[in-house]
């Protein structure tokens, strides 16, 4: 039985012109139902439309079902690493061997802060159906991409310079981010394991056959 409340908490009519407001404020509902819970299922149309303080059906206009609004906090927490990554190499100065270990290391911490939503980034929580659902393939296979090519970009800058060796520089940029993850991944659903304190380092350095100093 459902023991949640069947009143829904009311919110101040959007002005016209204001929609795009109630779509984010639709996304950061979601956004705090996955953060809260850790479980992509705690988002409905009912769940979020609670928070909101609307009627379900309101959500319509801007989501046409729950995988889309599912999309959309992904896409936002791409945008959030995306913006992650770039301050980290603004902030490493000029050598593209710092610019590349900072960005590396930024990406970790995102997913060290944000376990939730980055387990739903890479599917650890969200898989969605691409059958039945308004998200498409096309949808699926170009998030991230951004990220990725800020990996790219950063490694071919040490190619460049010298201070790596690579022959595609794609591959080993897809080879690194394979080697991020899967440490970003072992470090949040182990419990207790004595990780080097220079691992991070190490698979930097390796993956993205980085010179010695």
């Amino acid at each position: 039985m459902d023991d949640e409340p069947t009143t829904t908490p009311t919110r101040p009519r959007n002005r016209r012109g204001e929609g795009a407001r109630l779509r984010e404020e639709i996304v950061t509902a979601a956004v705090e139902l996955l953060d809260e819970t850790g479980n992509e299922g705690a988002i409905t149309l009912r769940s979020v439309a609670r928070r909101v303080g609307i009627a379900a059906p309101s959500i319509y206009r801007h989501f046409p079902d729950q995988p889309a609004i599912m999309l959309a906090v992904v896409k936002q927490a791409f945008d959030q690493l995306e913006a992650q990554l770039r301050a980290s190499v603004d902030a490493a100065g000029e050598d593209p061997r710092r610019r590349l270990v900072a960005l590396c290391h930024a990406y970790l911490g995102f997913a060290q802060d944000h376990p939730e939503r980055y387990r739903t980034m890479f599917g650890g929580l969200w898989m969605p159906a691409l059958q039945g659902t308004s998200v498409t393939a096309d949808d699926m296979e170009t998030l991230g991409d951004a990220c990725l090519g800020l990996i790219s970009e950063a490694l071919d800058d040490c190619v460049t310079a010298g201070l790596a060796v690579s022959f595609d520089v794609s591959a080993d940029a897809v080879a690194l981010w394979l080697g991020l993850h899967g440490l970003a991944h072992q470090r949040a659903v182990t419990v207790a394991f004595p990780w080097p304190p220079d691992i991070a380092d190490r698979i930097i350095t390796a993956l993205a056959h980085l010179k010695a100093e």
